[in-house]
């Protein structure tokens, strides 16, 4: 899944998060209790400010149970068992799509 974030930003609102993802606020706030991989800071208002570290979990997560269904305890033991090489195969079928878009574009021009 692609999101569109820009990437020069230090941290990114709930709001950010849920338009990039289209889910509700309230799966980013349970999601947030839930898992121990996002981190986010909160301001002085109480408001969570994600850093494209917790992006990145986050997508990782949002694989695992929205696409791949699994469910959120199986999802944890997925994430403790092998969280870097389950981000490292995110990132590369996140380029795939990138790369597989690029290509359709050209497809359409021709």
């Amino acid at each position: 899944m692609n999101i569109n974030l820009p990437e020069n930003k230090r941290y990114y609102t709930m709001g950010d998060i849920a338009t990039a993802f289209g889910v509700n606020q309230s799966l980013i706030r349970f999601w947030d209790k839930e898992f121990d991989i996002l981190k986010p800071k909160k301001n002085a208002k109480g408001n969570r400010l994600f850093t494209p570290e917790d992006v990145k979990n986050f997508q990782l997560i949002y694989h695992l149970v929205k696409e791949r269904g699994f469910t959120l305890e199986g999802a944890k033991i997925h994430l403790k068992e092998g969280q870097k090489k389950s981000l490292d195969k995110l990132e590369i079928i996140s380029k795939l799509e990138t790369i597989k878009a690029q290509l359709q574009n050209i497809k359409n021009e021709l």
